[in-house]
């Protein structure tokens, strides 16, 4: 593998929203800096910079990951998931955000973006979630407003309703 310089630049391709992207990125640019200064996509939040807050949260093939502890170079061929992708369409919201508005699961927001790409993961691969493993989940994430009571309340009514889709279609 050829050693990088820490102040050249390199190409990055990676599936970003479900779009071929290539940019280029110092070896050393966070992958949160990268999503917001050189893509110009600002959903993705920047809190404590050292993975503790969750509001970097962005998927990584499929994964959940922190945006702050990733590398812009570390994505490279990889597929990544930003805020921007999890409403359905423009105009539109996806089930979870729905349930975000409905129960006022947010106030500042800060902490919103990162939390609902965590609970999309989370409720994909668990369609059946109690308040307890939820609130365990959600201990991984910082919200200084809401109290986590209807972040709580609206990701069991998004799982719900995500069941009853399921079970419809």
């Amino acid at each position: 593998m050829p050693r990088l310089s820490a102040t050249s630049r390199h190409a990055v391709s990676f599936v970003l929203n479900g779009r071929s992207t290539t940019a280029d990125a110092e070896p050393r640019m966070l992958l949160t800096d990268f999503l917001r200064h050189v893509l110009g996509l600002t959903g993705t939040h920047v809190g404590c910079e050292h993975g503790v807050c969750g509001a970097c949260t962005i998927h990584i093939d499929g994964q959940p990951a922190r945006a702050c502890l990733t590398l812009a170079v570390q994505v490279d061929g990889a597929s990544v998931r930003t805020i921007e992708d999890l409403a359905p369409e423009p105009g539109r919201l996806s089930v979870l955000q729905a349930a975000f508005r409905r129960h006022h699961a947010l106030q500042c927001g800060f902490c919103t973006p990162g939390m609902l790409m965590s609970l999309d993961a989370y409720l994909a691969a668990n369609p059946e979630p109690d308040e307890a493993e939820l609130r365990k989940y959600l201990s991984g994430h910082l919200c200084r407003c809401t109290g986590y009571v209807p972040i709580v309340a609206a990701a069991l009514d998004a799982a719900k309703r995500l069941r009853e889709d399921t079970a419809n279609a």
